[in-house]
């Protein structure tokens, strides 16, 4: 831990990271908080409509807070807080229906197209 009780890039919270959102309200609350080699960590608070495209890396959403339903390719689930959600590249997908304190961790990685699904064992 630095002199000021915080730890260094290593370890976040959700605080930490909503401080770098926008300072727009009309702008989509997002920001990333970590980046190392591929990987990119960000948060998304999202208000309203969500309006994401499909990405170019694989990636997983952590809920941090809240519920929203999730549509993954035409498919629709509830989440909560704790659950993880994974979506290949290119996969469209969205959250909808969104509780006041939503908040979800989500996670890049991986080559522009995604990895590709394991090899069988």
């Amino acid at each position: 831990m630095t002199s000021s009780g915080k730890a260094g890039p290593w370890k976040l919270s959700p605080p930490d990271v909503a401080a770098l959102f926008p300072s727009d309200p009309a702008a989509m609350r997002f920001a990333y908080g970590l980046r190392h080699g591929s990987m990119k960590l960000g948060l998304y608070a999202t208000a309203g409509e969500d309006k994401q495209q499909p990405h170019g890396q694989d990636e997983l959403y952590i809920v941090a807070g809240g519920s929203a339903d999730f549509v993954r390719a035409g498919e629709r689930v509830s989440c909560a807080t704790h659950d993880v959600l994974f979506v290949e590249a290119g996969v469209a997908h969205r959250f909808e229906n969104m509780s006041p304190d939503f908040l979800t961790w989500v996670i890049f990685w991986g080559p522009d197209g995604g990895e590709g699904p394991s090899p069988s064992a």
